[in-house]
């Protein structure tokens, strides 16, 4: 929450004021009016994130293309087990 705050106290010089039409509009931006029109702000400074990229179904193997059999690797054994021990028969 302080970050936020801060946030909001830093852009209240660059953001301007757009008041919802029941508002007046007033001089020194509250934190309110700031956070409202944070959304601009965001829009004009853009994401470092790329596009989604598009759904639908893939387009699979391509016609004619060679499919090769998987390569079958042997299994490592991490450890040699030990034999059970012989249990003797009781009369």
């Amino acid at each position: 929450m302080p970050i936020i705050t801060w946030e909001v106290w830093l852009a209240r010089d660059i953001v301007s004021d757009n008041p919802l039409p029941w508002q007046k509009s007033v001089d020194k931006l509250t934190p309110g009016r700031v956070a409202q029109a944070m959304g601009g702000v965001l829009m004009a400074i853009g994401t470092p994130a790329s596009p989604p990229k598009p759904r639908g179904k893939s387009p699979g193997w391509k016609t004619g293309q060679q499919r090769q059999r998987r390569i079958n690797y042997p299994v490592v054994r991490k450890r040699i087990s030990k034999p059970r021990k012989q249990t003797t028969k009781s009369a």
